[in-house]
């Protein structure tokens, strides 16, 4: 059994991994930990996670649960992010990381730290959509300048950060595809008398409302036909279950960074 203490386990995330943790039959729920000040703090974890008394605790410390842990599961905000991930390279703890939202500087410390110790750091653990980061590229390359390159994102309202980190992902495949800098030529959003759309352009735009758990759209449109491939979530199991699976996988690699195409074989 492998021992894994989820932070952000009173999340919309974290209840799911709780949840899911509970009943495997290959990893055990040792340590829960929330922000300081949570209205979890204190109650049990799987209660807070609405599967039934899992006889853990949710706390604010996760030093003190380092020696009982092999293995983070972070779904939280960048800055307890980062708190955590400082931690667990001072203890050579592994980690999985599906936190978004960082910012440049932010994202630099994590990179830094992460190849300190074992760590998959990725903005969507579906083995669906890391297949399309697999394809998306080649399909970027065939298709060529002649065709225009959109990316739609859509996430329920309480989500913070726009876009998504997986929208940001895909932009980033497809600008590397075609040998495009994205911050040269992704456009997030149009408004007015903006002219014709240039040559090159990645779009990437943002829906948010009710509760959509996470839907992802690649468009490439040509004179004359339409390609889409699209993703959708309709459960947070998707994610959960791929980040348990990166849990799995970490623990037996060296330290060094990983993403889920490291964790499902598919560089």
């Amino acid at each position: 059994m492998i021992n894994v203490i989820v932070a952000g386990a009173a999340g919309r995330m974290g209840c799911r991994l709780v949840s899911l943790i509970k009943d495997s039959t290959t990893l055990t729920l040792v340590g829960a930990i929330e922000e300081k000040g949570h209205h979890a703090v204190g109650g049990d974890a799987g209660e807070a996670a609405g599967c039934g008394r899992a006889g853990i605790s949710i706390t604010d410390n996760l030093a003190a649960l380092l020696d009982k842990g092999e293995v983070i599961v972070e779904f939280s905000s960048p800055e307890a992010t980062l708190h955590h991930l400082r931690a667990a390279a001072k203890y050579q703890r592994a980690m999985v990381i599906g936190t978004t939202g960082f910012s440049v500087p932010q994202l630099e410390e994590v990179k830094s730290l992460a190849c300190q110790i074992p760590c998959v750091l990725s903005p969507n653990m579906s083995v669906g959509i890391n297949l399309i980061y697999k394809v998306i590229g080649e399909m970027a390359k065939t298709l060529g300048e002649d065709y225009d390159i959109e990316v739609i994102e859509a996430h329920h309202r309480l989500k913070k950060d726009a876009p998504s980190g997986t929208a940001l992902k895909i932009a980033e495949v497809l600008a590397k595809a075609v040998s495009c800098d994205l911050d040269q030529v992704g456009v997030y959003a149009r408004k007015g008398l903006i002219g014709e759309r240039k040559k090159g352009e990645i779009g990437i735009q943002t829906i948010r409302a009710g509760d959509i758990v996470g839907d992802h759209t690649i468009l490439f449109g040509g004179m004359g036909e339409r390609i889409e491939v699209t993703h959708r979530a309709s459960s947070r199991d998707t994610f959960a279950g791929g980040a348990l699976r990166a849990a799995r996988w970490v623990v037996q690699q060296p330290p060094g960074l990983y993403d889920m195409l490291d964790v499902l074989s598919l560089r």
